[in-house]
């Protein structure tokens, strides 16, 4: 059976290895990226399932990698794994057709059923999530 594929983008190699041993042994993590470009470059390559992207990594951000994907027209699917409960980035990442948004302080809890909802189709956002 082959696993869901997955990229992982942060700028910070401690949340890549936390999120790494999270997700195995349900997902291949293809890649673990720590700048915007090269989260573009590793997804043209290696096509994955799912990237779990941070908003705010150096060169290109987050939405701005998403942005640039969408252009080359990437049907992955997209979850953004952040610190910011803000309901203007929610809003953006639906806007940009992202399957996810999760908080980093519950991703222990939310980042397996935002990957398994993003895979089947359907948007996931940390139930603790503010409402504005």
């Amino acid at each position: 059976m082959n696993l869901p594929s997955v990229i992982l983008a942060d700028d910070d190699p401690t949340v890549l290895e936390a999120v790494s041993r999270m997700l195995l042994p349900d997902f291949e993590i293809v890649a673990t990226v720590r700048d915007g470009a090269s989260l573009v470059a590793e997804t043209r390559r290696l096509n994955p399932d799912v990237m779990i992207v941070d908003l705010f990594m150096p060169g290109l951000s987050g939405f701005e990698a998403i942005r640039e994907l969408k252009k080359q027209h990437f049907e992955g699917r997209a979850i953004f794994l952040t610190l910011y409960d803000d309901s203007s980035f929610v809003e953006e990442a639906r806007a940009l057709g992202a399957m996810g948004y999760v908080l980093k302080s519950s991703a222990d809890r939310d980042l397996l059923p935002a990957i398994r909802e993003a895979l089947q189709g359907h948007f996931f956002q940390s139930p603790s999530l503010r409402n504005h």
